[in-house]
């Protein structure tokens, strides 16, 4: 690789470069409703490379997921061969919940809160939240001011098992399912594992949150 103030015919088009990282970029981004905005850096004009008599091969060097900035080889694997990496930021416009009032911490969120607005978000937006289905058994982990964005990291989701708390151990084998009293000796929201003493045997198994008073386990 080689910089000159000027280029010729035998020298490949930055523009080209570029649009090799982009089209790379927009091929690998979800599908789906959301427009998505790729920007590739400009590379420095100086930048003097063999023409390439071959397509122009992109790659991911680092990751095989996007962010909102990643950086995208392109690299011509002709005769004369060479590498540039490439900077390409990654923007998407998508319709997400936003918060009409500020809520504390700990509140939970309901219709009457949220509105939707499209926003041009960095990266693929894929951790807002979208849809008020989501908003179901979740709680605000910290308190947000009036505009927030909502994302799934702000949520929590309610702890329906506590500590000390009486519920009802199931276990199923075959077609038999057999019920014992416990008594919870750690906390857990939907679909976490807890562990439980059964009162009767004392014995401390662990299960599967099913609800606010049923812990599954296994047998």
């Amino acid at each position: 690789m080689t910089v000159a103030p000027w280029v010729s015919a035998s020298t490949q088009p930055l523009p080209a470069i570029q649009a090799a990282a982009e089209e790379f970029v927009r091929a690998h981004l979800p599908d789906g409703s959301a427009k998505h905005f790729v920007t590739a850096s400009d590379l420095d004009p100086r930048l003097r490379l063999h023409m390439c008599k071959v397509p122009l091969e992109a790659f991911a060097p680092h990751t095989n997921s996007f962010a909102a900035r990643v950086t995208i080889g392109v690299r011509c694997p002709g005769d004369a061969p060479w590498t540039v990496y490439v900077p390409v930021a990654i923007e998407t416009e998508v319709s997400v919940l936003v918060l009409r009032r500020a809520l504390a911490r700990r509140a939970r969120v309901t219709l009457a809160d949220v509105e939707p607005q499209v926003r041009r978000l960095p990266g693929t937006a894929a951790n807002f939240i979208t849809d008020t289905a989501s908003l179901q058994g979740h709680r605000l982990r910290r308190a947000l001011p009036a505009g927030s964005a909502l994302t799934a990291d702000t949520l929590a989701p309610d702890i329906l098992v506590r500590r000390g708390q009486q519920v009802t151990l199931i276990a199923q084998s075959g077609g038999v399912e057999i019920r014992a009293r416990g008594q919870a000796l750690t906390e857990g929201a939907a679909h976490d594992r807890v562990r439980v003493q059964n009162v009767s045997s004392l014995k401390v198994v662990e299960g599967v949150v099913e609800s606010d008073s049923v812990v599954r386990v296994g047998l």
